[in-house]
């Protein structure tokens, strides 16, 4: 869930001490507004701090006992198990202090562990090396709970930064016999196995997502403690009663219906008790909703579906004649006046000279053009064939005009060409064909030419 820009360096963040400015770079993020207070007095200075691990997916309290100030962002080495862990400091400052005491821990309490000493770069290799084994452990945590047949969901493994401790985290609905599934895991990773059970509602603050509002989960970034919500919320503030729509990630209900709870609880006690009925000549009106907004209440009556809002006063007013046994004729509802502002339609404008046209009335016109020019370029095939029809006709007439009388068409009895000695076709003039001027082989004498006299010439006859 963290930004684009987070991991430019050590310690993270987008080049402000680990605190980006959108709180997505770490979960359960805080803004220390006391920070550049000046100190009054060292010796009075709070010497707890908050250090928060894995993104802020837990936080916890250290006393530092070391001579040196650590700010917001630090990475630091405290106590662990048999070993020691790496985080990160969240908080510091009097703000601790105020923690403290809202979770009921006491600040000088010997059994705080203490920070160790700044991390230094063997710590960070040795903590970056863990953290990259938790993927693979939890895919097999899994598989092995699986196996087992184990009615149990496994959330988040996280190791601790020297690698000799592991806690999963695990939700389920009934208790879970998981001693086997320990030294499945102990034998398997060489870790100190540590099983936490979780509620749904922290697997959804681990996990992370999207709420309904479009923003991120309230409990994966600001909340971390989990009150009861129920549908009495819901009605006060006169919400209907959907599951889907009520119901966050988690599949319970959203956390967000107590935080204006309280307003609308304030705002109802203006609001008459026990007025969900009154007594009319038309029936018994029945409540429907109480708009706090405009301090509105709202009947209907039986047999209508017209829904009548009354005010306060009014309300009061017919409980008095109610309890003296009248009945009111009319409910005398008000008329509700929207606060929407119309909508104001625009004045006439002129705009000639500010918006040209021209590249509209060029492209219409380009678009005429060619339309044109596909309407030439398509061939008329009924002009065509009224051509040829005519054609036809006309042929026939000609016919008919030399026939006999008979109505037969005139034989030509004139002499029949002489193909042999006349040009062949496809080439023009009596001359010698193209690139054969003698004659064939295996052939007699060249033909005479058909356009030659059969007179002798004069130097024939002379011989």
């Amino acid at each position: 869930m963290g930004c684009g820009s987070c991991g430019t360096g050590t310690p993270n963040g987008c080049k402000s001490n680990g605190g980006c400015s959108t709180g997505g770079c770490n979960r359960l993020n805080v803004h220390d507004w006391l920070r550049d207070l000046p100190i009054d007095d060292v010796a009075t200075q709070c010497k707890v701090v908050e250090v928060s691990f894995k993104q802020g997916s837990r936080k916890e309290f250290f006393k530092n006992t070391t001579l040196q100030h650590f700010e917001k962002g630090d990475y630091v080495t405290v106590e662990g198990v048999n070993g020691f862990d790496l985080g990160e400091i969240s908080l510091t400052g009097e703000l601790v202090r105020i923690q403290l005491k809202k979770r009921g821990t006491d600040e000088f309490s010997p059994e705080m562990k203490k920070i160790l000493r700044p991390s230094n770069e063997r710590d960070l290799e040795t903590y970056h090396i863990s953290k990259s084994r938790e993927a693979a452990m939890l895919a097999r945590s899994r598989a092995a709970a699986r196996d087992l047949r184990l009615e149990m969901k496994l959330s988040e493994v996280e190791l601790q930064a020297d690698g000799k401790k592991g806690t999963f985290f695990y939700t389920a609905d009934d208790r879970i016999d998981f001693r086997e599934l320990i030294r499945t895991f102990a034998g398997e990773f060489k870790v100190k196995v540590e099983m936490r059970q979780i509620g749904i509602r922290q697997e959804a603050a681990k996990v992370g997502g999207i709420g309904s509002c479009g923003r991120e989960l309230c409990c994966s970034t600001w909340l971390h403690d989990f009150k009861s919500v129920n549908t009495t919320a819901a009605r006060y503030q006169n919400l209907s009663i959907n599951q889907t729509k009520l119901s966050g990630q988690c599949g319970r209900l959203k956390c967000c219906l107590n935080f204006e709870l309280d307003t609308y609880l304030d705002a109802l006690q203006a609001f008459p008790d026990y007025a969900d009925t009154l007594q009319t000549v038309m029936g018994q009106a029945f409540l429907i909703k109480k708009d706090i907004f405009k301090n509105l209440m709202w009947y209907t009556l039986p047999n209508n579906t017209k829904h009548y809002p009354l005010t306060i006063d009014r309300v009061v007013e017919i409980k008095k004649l109610n309890k003296q046994g009248i009945a009111v004729e009319e409910l005398q509802a008000v008329e509700v006046v929207v606060g929407k502002p119309k909508e104001v339609e625009p004045s006439f404008v002129d705009v000639v000279g500010q918006i040209s046209l021209r590249t509209l009335e060029k492209n219409d016109r380009r678009r005429r053009d060619q339309q044109r020019n596909n309407n030439d370029r398509r061939p008329n095939f009924n002009n065509r064939n009224n051509d040829r029809s005519n054609d036809r006709s006309q042929d026939r007439n000609n016919n008919n005009r030399s026939a006999g009388p008979n109505n037969r068409p005139a034989m030509n009895n004139g002499p029949r060409p002489n193909n042999n000695n006349g040009p062949r076709p496809n080439q023009g003039g009596n001359g010698p064909r193209p690139n054969n001027n003698g004659p064939r082989p295996n052939q007699g004498p060249s033909r005479p030419n058909p356009g030659a006299s059969n007179t002798p010439s004069n130097n024939e006859s002379a011989n």
